[in-house]
């Protein structure tokens, strides 16, 4: 268990559809945020990160304006005032079957993403008043990438069924209902990871979607049954005040 973490209890039942039709609850929710520190999160994964209390987007440009807090008095996490070579943020714990809601804000322009077992990735981006999704903006699941694949090195990324991205400088939802990849006792690959829901904003964009391996720019090109939530760091300015991560 994460010493320093506060820990709340949800109620709510989720339906696995993943291979079973059993009902399973949700588990503790872990705040990896609550403690204002990184005690929830690998060390060498925080460079750049820093906390904060309150936290602005720059009219306009690809940048947020705060001023950093002392250990334990922010409740903001941000990857910095504009785009630089931050680390990719990654929880200390592995997870399988998980939920997870974050709470975030971006400035114009602004790229980032969430990994689930630092190999899926569903994008961050400011894709206000874009009038066709694609698997780049808010929402998408990102493409794979294969160089040796001379016509079309990226493939398998899948947009979200609609736009739901507020305006740059407000802050947005995600909602992220995942099951892990399953495997035989041979370590076989029997089933493929699973977006079972991802909300944006409280709007429905992938539901039952599978991916079919590591997304680009993963933390591993590896699958296994487990591994840690990750945030990008290195793309674009991101803060975010809510990281609630639900074993299912």
């Amino acid at each position: 268990m994460l010493r320093n973490v506060r820990k709340t209890t949800l109620l709510s039942l989720t339906i696995l559809s993943f291979g079973s039709n059993l009902c399973q609850a949700e588990s503790e929710s872990t705040d990896l945020l609550a403690a204002g520190n990184f005690a929830a999160f690998q060390e060498n994964s925080i460079r750049g990160w820093v906390y904060t209390s309150k936290v602005n987007a720059v009219d306009g440009r690809q940048a947020l304006t705060f001023e950093p807090a002392g250990d334990g008095k922010g409740s903001i996490l941000v990857n910095g005032k504009e785009k630089n070579n931050t680390a990719y943020l990654l929880s200390k714990d592995d997870f399988q079957d998980v939920r997870v809601q974050l709470e975030f804000l971006i400035p114009k322009g602004s790229n980032s993403g969430i990994y689930l077992m630092g190999r899926y990735e569903i994008q961050i981006f400011d894709s206000y008043g874009a009038k066709q999704p694609a698997s780049s903006g808010l929402g998408g699941l990102y493409q794979r990438w294969d160089p040796e694949r001379k016509d079309k090195p990226g493939f398998d990324g899948v947009a979200p069924r609609l736009n739901a991205s507020k305006a740059p400088g407000q802050w947005q939802t995600l909602d992220i209902t995942f099951r892990a990849p399953r495997f035989n006792e041979d370590g076989a690959k029997t089933q493929n990871a699973l977006f079972e829901k991802v909300f944006v904003n409280g709007q429905l964009v992938h539901e039952n979607q599978e991916a079919s391996g590591p997304t680009r720019s993963a933390k591993f090109n590896d699958e296994k049954a487990s591994g840690p939530v990750m945030v990008q760091g290195d793309h674009g300015p991101i803060a975010i005040r809510k990281f609630l991560v639900t074993p299912l």
